[in-house]
């Protein structure tokens, strides 16, 4: 015989549930609750590396939880990415990435990830538009009349890249696609030579970050042409865009954006989205993205999920019909 009446009985198992529902609830809003990790796949110093540390630290100040970048360089970015998607989808572990988790996809044979499937966005953090640059003994003022010469000149154009299937690389293979010109692709071992080739005559063009850019063209050892996305740039807008200046239709744009490991709870999703979107309207952070050439973007998860989807079928494209492989 039961000790209690039934309605005892309904009355304790409503309460188990209501407690077990509660503590749930309060999990996903204490979020987080330790730690998190900001896994960026590059080496220290690097533009990744500011947004990451920037972002990072405001995301520290609004959940009162540390928040701690670790550098996993290598392999084209794919050995810190691919920590990311192997660890736990609880929200701890978050990858702050550039535009090359939606080359890479069509750069390597055999990715060990589809960023399209293991990875869940998180929010698009920042754009960076690169200028089209030359170097001064090149006799032209705009992009119309750059193509021209690429058409008729007898002695064929340079362009220096910091390595196969980088973001210079493939704006350079669009920018021919679209212009239809047959310019050279020089590849350098990283940005940082490429600059210095440019400069010293070595090559003749490439697409740089507007912070190196400003300095070597204020200085007289390099032109600016045109900026690489559809808009003028705030922070430089006396310089058109490729699209307006004799190229319609060209707009890449190097950008940045969080990711979650796939199955990470929708809740703690649209938590971490919300958490960067407000540190991305901070004075603080707008400056050093601002200063460093980038434009703060935010928005949904949805949003970069749609970009991303784009992203890998524009350079896909440009990839397997320049026959492009990484090393």
């Amino acid at each position: 015989m039961n000790k209690f009446p039934w309605q005892l009985r309904v009355f304790f198992a409503m309460a188990f549930i209501m407690s077990c529902a509660g503590t749930v609830g309060v999990n996903a809003s204490d979020f987080p609750t330790k730690p998190v990790r900001l896994v960026n796949p590059y080496a220290p110093g690097g533009a990744v590396d500011l947004v990451s540390r920037s972002v990072g630290q405001k995301l520290s100040e609004i959940w009162g939880q540390p928040v701690i970048v670790d550098n996993r360089p290598g392999a084209g970015t794919n050995i810190g990415t691919d920590t990311v998607v192997r660890a736990a989808p609880d929200g701890y572990t978050l990858l702050l990435t550039s535009a090359v988790i939606a080359t890479n996809i069509s750069l390597y044979k055999k990715l060990p990830f589809d960023p399209f499937k293991d990875l869940d966005p998180v929010a698009l953090i920042a754009q960076s538009p690169f200028i089209l640059t030359v170097h001064p003994s090149m006799h032209v003022n705009n992009v119309s009349e750059l193509i021209a010469l690429a058409k008729t000149s007898k002695k064929q154009i340079t362009f220096a890249s910091a390595g196969t299937g980088t973001t210079t690389h493939l704006m350079l293979e669009l920018f021919k696609s679209m212009s239809k010109t047959n310019i050279l692709h020089v590849p350098y071992k990283g940005g940082g030579p490429a600059i210095n080739a440019l400069v010293s005559g070595e090559v003749q063009m490439t697409f740089l970050p507007i912070t190196v850019v400003l300095p070597q063209v204020q200085a007289g050892r390099l032109k600016a042409l045109a900026v690489s996305s559809a808009k003028r740039v705030e922070t430089w807008s006396e310089l058109p865009s490729v699209s307006e200046s004799g190229l319609p239709g060209f707009d890449p744009i190097g950008w940045y954006a969080m990711f979650a490991p796939a199955n990470t709870p929708r809740k703690i999703l649209l938590q971490i989205n919300s958490a960067v979107n407000q540190s991305l309207k901070q004075k603080d952070v707008r400056k050093v993205l601002l200063a460093s050439g980038m434009i703060p973007i935010g928005g949904s998860s949805d949003a970069l999920r749609d970009h991303l989807k784009s992203e890998i079928s524009r350079w896909g494209k440009v990839i397997r019909e320049s026959g492009i492989q990484a090393n």
